[in-house]
């Protein structure tokens, strides 16, 4: 999602990102149907994601590192070389709307739990593209 967030501005071509797990669940396969239809409905297509584990390489490629939640920020953190711990954050701290908050997980909150976690996504998204825009001019 914030993919196509960063494609509608000015910052594409200038900022990357990718997605991946902390655990080897669903390696290789697309994401959850129910995902995918949740977010069609809002204008993404996110059928040509697959799932991939997060790399070590990840914190030296990307400036940040972002998690969903709290146990996913512990397992980054472990696997983040100690020089490099600061780019690893929650998610959610990237919005004053969620700061301190895990994303929720939606499988267990039915439709509606879907529709909450893109709420979150879709502000956290806005906010975090500002921060780097802003942190990029900046210096």
């Amino acid at each position: 999602m914030f993919r196509k967030v960063i494609a509608e501005t000015a910052a594409a071509g200038h900022i990357d990102c990718d997605s991946a797990g902390t655990h080897g669940y669903h390696i290789g396969e697309a994401p959850d149907p129910r995902t995918q239809a949740h977010a069609a409905q809002r204008g993404y297509d996110l059928s040509g994601l697959r799932a991939r584990k997060v790399d070590v390489a990840d914190f030296t490629r990307f400036d940040m590192v972002l998690a969903m939640d709290r146990n996913n920020l512990a397992l980054l953190r472990d696997l983040c070389p100690p020089r490099q711990h600061r780019r690893g954050a929650l998610y959610g701290d990237m919005s004053a709307k969620y700061a301190g908050q895990d994303v929720p997980d939606p499988y267990y909150g039915g439709a509606m739990g879907f529709e909450q976690v893109l709420d979150m996504i879709e502000e956290t998204s806005q906010r975090l593209l500002q921060h780097l825009l802003e942190s990029r001019a900046s210096g």
